[in-house]
C-alpha cells in the first residue's frame, strides 16, 4: 500500500475529512488525527465495510508545552465544539503531558515526548502508528512502520516500554469481532 492509496481510504470516511478541513480552526500545535479513525478506515475499504463501520472515536494527538490540565481541558472543549454536529466522538490528548497521568492510570511510567508524533511511536499496535494533518494544501502523514500491516490487516505488538498485553490483547480481540479478517501475532 502506498501513501496515495492510504489517503484514499482514509478520505473515503467523510468524519475523516471533516475532521481534517476543521482541524486548522483548533490552532493547536503540532496537531494529528491518529490511529483507528485511519487504519480502520483502511480496513473498512478492503472488506467493503461503510468506511466508519466500528470505529468507536476519532483520536487527536497534539503537543503543548503548557501542561496543565486547564490548558489541555480548553482545548478539548474547543475541539468538541469545532466537531458539534459530526456525530461523532473526539479524544483529544496532549502529548506534552501524558507522563504526568500515564503510570497512575496505566501502572507503569510513561516517558516524557518531545513531539506529537512520539505518542504514535508508541501505540500498542505497529498498524495504529499513523497520524495524518492538514498541510500546504494537501496532507503530512506520519507512518513510522509503513502500510503492510494495515494494508494486510496484521495486529502487531508495538514492544515498546509501555506495553501492556492485557490492553493489547483487549483491543485486539474488540477489533477482531468488528473484523474477523484480521490476524493477531502473539507478544
Amino acid at each position: 500500500m502506498t501513501e496515495s492509496e492510504f489517503l484514499v481510504a482514509v478520505l473515503a470516511n467523510d468524519k475523516n475529512r471533516a475532521i481534517l478541513a476543521r482541524l486548522p480552526q483548533l490552532a493547536l500545535p503540532d496537531c494529528w488525527l491518529v490511529s483507528g479513525a485511519l487504519f480502520q478506515s483502511v480496513w473498512n475499504m478492503r472488506t467493503n465495510r461503510p468506511p466508519e463501520h466500528g470505529i468507536r472515536d476519532y483520536d487527536l494527538f497534539y503537543f503543548d508545552p503548557d501542561t496543565s490540565w486547564d490548558a489541555e481541558d480548553g482545548a478539548i472543549r474547543k475541539t468538541r465544539a469545532a466537531f458539534a454536529g459530526l456525530g461523532i466522538e473526539t479524544e483529544l490528548r496532549n502529548q506534552a503531558r501524558v507522563h504526568l497521568w500515564y503510570e497512575q492510570k496505566f501502572g507503569r511510567p510513561y516517558p516524557l515526548l518531545s513531539r506529537a508524533t512520539d505518542g504514535i511511536d508508541r501505540f500498542l499496535m505497529s498498524c495504529a502508528q499513523v497520524g495524518i494533518r492538514p498541510a500546504n494544501g494537501t496532507y503530512a502523514v506520519y507512518a513510522p512502520k509503513g502500510f503492510a500491516d494495515i494494508e494486510t490487516m496484521i495486529v502487531r505488538p508495538n514492544m515498546t516500554a509501555n506495553f501492556n498485553m492485557e490492553r493489547f490483547r483487549g483491543k485486539a480481540e474488540r477489533w477482531q469481532a468488528l473484523w474477523p479478517e484480521i490476524t493477531i501475532l502473539p507478544g
